[in-house]
């Protein structure tokens, strides 16, 4: 039970659930090969609690017998490097003790008002999630939140009826030019709008290495297109909320470096088309193509990533990875080095990364449970786009579980199901059928 003792005023209590590359930046026993090898969830916990915003930091895993590694880990990436730093972490399950369900312990240790951080593997974060909002927790999940919309439903249920906060940690919504983007991509014609959505190009990558990190899910239980495509398909509903809708999904894949040089059963890319309905015209249709891939070379950034968004009256072009900004040394080579998501190097000897989105999408969950904790809001006021909050990310989900539908069944599109021809919240999910002619199809034949 949480310790009332332990509750300060204006600062939240937070449990981080997963013990991985996001969260530490200790991977396989020593420091991740990426650009987070000093992590990005308990540097900013720990930051926050220098910054008197966070009180008591707890960690689970699975593991116990890891922490002992992590803790040395941490010293060094992040208590030597930082000052004034306090790294105090309870740790769940006990350093000799594997345990799949320490969640459910450490879970018990924190109550209502509480935050759990929750990167653990993809099929883990419905069971988990629901254990901590059913303690009242407040909750923010790393995307996918979930991996089926039917959990999606009954996750926002039971998140509306404890009165907790649920959300997606989706840190693209912070970054600059994805805002900019999708303000522009909104504003009105009159505005310098780009009027009604065209079309979507997405491509995000990451090294081939990265098979290496997630090995023990990779494949198993979860596909590159939930991990990497999941960004700009929440990109695309928090741009287009209130004006289109996913109506169908047609996934493929490439596969065998995956299969044949590291033995494991998973796609190396995965393409999901996605057709958008408008709307106010239903005849009006976009068309949006997704890619990730984790079999990409080595190069200047860990991850590529960019996009082209068409409108009918405008365009635009975003490429995160490269902003102008290289560095060269004789130790690491040339990189293009991104401090607009973590700025990890100190100024003044203290931790200097507040502006950036990476820790910014962390800091704004953070104050609304605290906000909502003081009753000064609630957590439907966040539904208006400010947070990729449970109710409000349905539609993604449902293109994900769709696009590994469509890539089970060979290929085949999927349809995404509404309750009403003016509903945005998807209900279900099912094979197109070929067999019945469209309307549009028919009116063709007709007038031929």
């Amino acid at each position: 039970m949480s310790d009332s003792a332990s509750k300060i005023p204006g600062q939240v209590n937070v449990l981080m659930v997963g013990t991985g590359e996001y969260t530490t930046g200790y991977v396989g026993g020593t420091k991740a090969d990426s650009d987070k090898g000093a992590g990005v969830v308990a540097l900013t916990m720990f930051d926050l609690r220098r910054r008197s915003k966070v009180n008591r930091v707890g960690m689970c895993g699975v593991n116990g017998k890891k922490f002992p590694g992590i803790r040395q880990h941490m010293q060094t990436n992040i208590g030597i490097v930082y000052a004034d730093m306090d790294l105090t972490c309870e740790t769940f399950p006990n350093d000799d003790t594997v345990d799949p369900q320490a969640y459910q312990h450490a879970a018990d240790q924190f109550g209502p008002g509480d935050v759990a951080v929750i990167f653990t593997p993809d099929d883990t974060h419905y069971d988990i999630a629901m254990k901590c909002v059913e303690r009242g927790m407040h909750v923010m999940v790393t995307k996918p939140i979930v991996q089926v919309l039917s959990h999606h439903r009954a996750l926002a249920a039971a998140a509306a009826k404890k009165g907790a906060l649920v959300a997606v940690e989706v840190h693209k919504r912070l970054d600059p030019f994805y805002a900019d983007a999708r303000d522009r991509a909104r504003a009105d014609l009159d505005s310098n709008g780009l009027g009604d959505f065209q079309y979507l190009y997405a491509y995000m990558s990451q090294p081939k290495h990265q098979l290496e990190t997630f090995k023990a899910w990779a494949g198993k239980s979860s596909d590159i297109s939930y991990y990497l495509n999941s960004h700009h398909i929440d990109w695309s509903e928090w741009t287009l909320a209130g004006k289109a809708r996913p109506v169908r999904v047609t996934a493929t894949a490439s596969k065998g470096i995956a299969t044949l040089e590291k033995d494991m059963n998973t796609e190396d890319s995965i393409t999901l088309t996605v057709q958008w309905q408008d709307l106010q015209n239903p005849s009006k249709l976009g068309c949006a193509v997704y890619t990730s891939s984790w079999v990409a070379p080595k190069s200047d950034v860990h991850s590529q990533q960019r996009f082209f968004y068409m409108g009918s009256r405008g365009e635009i072009n975003v490429d995160q990875a490269h902003r102008g900004y290289s560095v060269a040394t004789d130790s690491a080579g040339f990189a293009s080095p991104n401090p607009l998501f973590m700025k990890y190097t100190p100024t003044n000897g203290k931790f200097a990364g507040q502006a950036s989105y990476g820790v910014k999408s962390f800091e704004s969950f953070i104050d609304a449970c605290q906000s909502i904790n003081d009753q000064q809001s609630t957590p439907s006021d966040y539904n208006d786009g400010s947070l990729a909050t449970v109710h409000t990310t349905m539609q993604g989900t449902a293109i994900l579980e769709a696009g590994r539908q469509s890539l089970d069944a060979d290929g085949r599109p999927m349809d995404i199901l509404y309750s009403g021809d003016d509903s945005e919240e998807p209900v279900g999910i099912a094979p197109h059928n070929f067999s019945e002619e469209s309307a549009s199809a028919k009116k063709r034949r007709l007038s031929h």
